[in-house]
């Protein structure tokens, strides 16, 4: 039994109209953490406007590679092997998310590797808006030891039963979620919504053979894309971007939400322009590139605070390709 700790519902006429209409609270098993890892199995549950469960659905997904860490996941080879592949479950999957707004406990993790999925197969994922929990049980101020799906679900009474399943995962989820929700809409919470973009250009490492286990000692505390070590940039910053000028070699670039070409290759082209890639926001940064610059995410809060000029990534695309040269006396 699911104990309902938050204030009761709002009534219909109350309901915020600007809330989503329905949801598909997703979780996915993957091979590892990386933006080349493959999902194993994924599940859904369907929830209406209110957080209602609709129905669910679960399928496992043949890699065509090592399962990654089975001590975490459970999933063999073996139990794979006989899987559909991904692109013989992506139609029904699409219609699992078709329009809703795709909710997961760190979600863009799951909507990056949805997304690369729908890519390799020459698809596009039905998704516009995702919803992370995580960012949600923050806007609601939750009394949380920490931000892992156990603690969100013994907050709201909910028993994981078979914890990195995806289908339990997923339940748990949902089943957390809808007091979530009925506290935000109760207490006239703004939904930390972000848009989801399809990606369009990418790379792939060569996948491991089975029995090849990757190694998770380079990843970023708190992060699953891996640590890269940049070399310093050689110039120094000459400043902020002003529009309709060019940017500058030695400028500081931060990027901020989904991007159509994979963040890696973006960053790659922009260490090549001469630019400084700058993993968090300061005042010393010249240039926030983001798609979605009502997000409310840190470094768009960030810039609005400090007045960096903000572009997406279309305008980016566009000044990389004019970069002016660093002043020779330097």
């Amino acid at each position: 039994m699911l104990e309902d700790r938050t204030t009761a519902a709002p009534s219909a006429t109350a309901w915020p109209a600007a809330y989503p209409q329905g949801y598909a609270v997703v979780d996915v098993e993957t091979t590892g953490l990386a933006r080349d890892d493959r999902i194993i199995s994924a599940a859904v549950y369907r929830l209406d406007a209110r957080g209602e469960v609709e129905d669910h659905w679960y399928t496992l997904v043949n890699p065509e590679r090592d399962p990654g860490p089975v001590w975490i996941h459970g999933l063999t080879s073996e139990v794979l092997r006989e899987a559909p592949l991904f692109p013989d479950v992506a139609e029904e999957f699409a219609a699992r998310l078709d329009g809703r707004v795709l909710v997961a406990h760190n979600a863009v993790f799951d909507w990056q590797m949805i997304a690369r999925e729908y890519a390799r197969a020459k698809r596009e994922a039905p998704v516009r808006q995702r919803l992370c929990t995580i960012a949600l049980s923050k806007a609601l101020d939750l009394p949380l030891p920490h931000h892992k799906l156990e603690s969100l679900a013994a907050h709201f009474g909910v028993v994981q039963q078979r914890a990195h399943h995806a289908l339990d995962d997923a339940r748990v989820l949902a089943e957390a979620f809808r007091p979530s929700l009925l506290a935000a809409a109760a207490g006239g919470v703004r939904l930390p919504l972000h848009e989801c973009r399809p990606l369009t250009e990418w790379t792939d490492r060569p996948a491991p053979r089975i029995g090849q286990q990757a190694s998770y000692g380079s990843y970023r505390p708190n992060s699953w894309r891996p640590s890269r070590k940049r070399p310093a940039c050689p110039y120094p910053n000459p400043g902020r971007y002003e529009e309709g000028k060019r940017l500058k070699q030695g400028m500081r670039v931060a990027f901020s939400g989904d991007t159509s070409v994979e963040r890696d290759l973006l960053e790659d082209r922009a260490v090549e322009a001469g630019l400084h890639v700058a993993t968090s926001l300061s005042r010393l940064t010249s240039l926030l590139v983001t798609n979605d610059p009502d997000s409310g995410t840190s470094k768009v809060v960030k810039a609005r605070q400090f007045g960096t000029p903000v572009v997406d990534e279309a305008a980016f695309g566009q000044l990389l390709a004019d970069v002016e040269p660093a002043d020779a006396a330097f």
